[in-house]
C-alpha cells in the first residue's frame, strides 16, 4: 500500500465530493427529508450485496405494511421472510424482525441513536449501525462500504483494489480523512459512497467523470495493477446449495400465511433431484431459523 499520497489527497476530498454530491446524488427514498430511522435501518439490511433497483420497490412495500418496529414486530417471522421474496440472503429478515423485537422491547419502539446500542441489536454490525447513527440522527461516525474502502484505497494510497476488509484499519482510514462538523461528516459519508458506487466502480471506473480525478493517488501512479491479498472468491450459484435452498424456500413462501398450511419432505423432492444436497438445504434451513417442521411437513417460521 503506498501511503505517500495520503496527506496530499485527504484535505481536497471532503469539500470537493460533498460539493459534487450535493448536484449529483441519486433521489433515493431514504435520503429525502424527514425518513424514518427505522426505514433507514430497514434500507441498510437490505442493501447489503443487493443492487438499489431491486431493493426500492422493496422497501416502499415493507415500510407501507410495517411502518415502524413495533408493526413488525406484531408480524410473525415467516410474514417477514415470506415479504423478503428476491432479495438474497434471507436470514437478514430474520435479523430484522428480530431487531424490531428487541427495539419494540428494549427501546420503546424508537430505533436506538447510540452505535454501541445498535450494534446490540440482532444482524447489527459494525457498517450498519454506523450508517444508522450517522444517517439517520446526523451524528460523525466513519461509514465504512466496499465502495468507501475502494475509493480510499485509490484516491488517498494509491492502489488499485483495497485488498480484504479490516474493520478496525478501516474504520480509521476513513476517520482520517472524515470533516469534525457533524452535517459535513454525514454530506461525505454519503458522497463517498455514491462515487464508489456510480464512478469510481469496481470494474470500469469512470475516471472522466470523476470530480477527485486530479487529486487521485492512483491516477498519478498510472493505474498500477492490484497485487495484494484478495478476499475468496464466493462459489459458483448454479448447482450450490444456496440455489437449493432457495428453491425450497421460495416453495415455502408460496404456502398460505397460517399455521397449518405445509409441504412434506416427499413433496419437496420434486424441486431438486439430488436427494442429499436437498436434504442438506433442508437441514440448512432448519438450523437457520428460516422453516420449522412438524409431522405434516415444513412451513416457514
Amino acid at each position: 500500500m503506498n501511503t505517500s499520497a495520503a496527506g496530499d489527497t485527504a484535505p481536497q476530498l471532503a469539500p470537493t465530493l460533498i460539493d459534487w454530491f450535493a448536484t449529483n446524488a441519486r433521489d433515493l427514498p431514504w435520503r429525502r427529508p424527514g425518513f424514518s430511522a427505522w426505514g433507514t435501518l430497514v434500507s441498510e439490511f437490505m442493501l447489503q450485496q443487493t443492487p438499489v433497483a431491486r431493493v426500492v420497490p422493496r422497501l416502499q412495500e415493507w415500510l407501507e405494511r410495517w411502518p415502524t418496529p413495533a408493526a413488525l414486530a406484531e408480524s410473525s417471522p415467516g410474514d417477514a421472510v415470506r415479504a423478503w421474496q428476491s432479495l438474497g440472503y434471507p436470514r437478514r429478515a430474520l435479523w430484522l424482525h428480530s431487531c424490531a423485537v428487541a427495539i419494540t422491547e428494549r427501546h420503546g419502539g424508537e430505533v436506538p441513536r447510540a452505535v454501541d446500542d445498535l450494534l446490540a441489536l440482532p444482524g447489527v454490525g459494525d457498517y450498519t449501525a454506523r450508517a444508522v447513527a450517522a444517517f439517520a440522527f446526523g451524528d460523525r461516525h466513519p461509514v465504512v462500504d466496499t465502495n468507501i474502502r475502494r475509493v480510499i484505497a485509490r484516491a488517498v494510497t494509491g492502489d488499485a483494489e483495497p485488498g480484504p476488509p479490516s474493520g478496525r484499519r478501516d474504520l480509521a482510514a476513513m476517520l482520517e480523512i472524515l470533516p469534525l462538523e457533524p452535517a459535513a461528516a454525514r454530506a461525505f459519508n454519503a458522497a463517498i459512497m455514491e462515487l464508489g458506487a456510480v464512478v469510481c466502480t469496481a470494474r470500469a471506473p469512470r475516471c472522466e467523470l470523476c470530480p477527485i480525478s486530479g487529486s487521485c493517488a492512483w491516477r498519478a501512479r498510472g493505474y498500477p495493477g492490484y497485487d495484494g491479498k484478495r478476499k475468496a472468491a464466493q462459489k459458483k450459484y448454479e448447482g450450490s446449495d444456496r440455489q437449493v435452498r432457495g428453491l425450497v424456500l421460495a416453495q415455502l413462501r408460496s404456502l398460505p400465511a397460517d399455521d397449518t398450511s405445509t409441504l412434506s419432505r416427499k413433496r419437496l423432492a420434486a424441486v431438486w433431484q439430488e436427494s442429499t444436497q436437498l436434504d442438506r438445504a433442508i437441514e440448512g434451513l432448519l438450523a437457520d431459523g428460516l422453516a420449522i417442521e412438524s409431522p405434516s411437513g415444513l412451513r416457514l417460521p
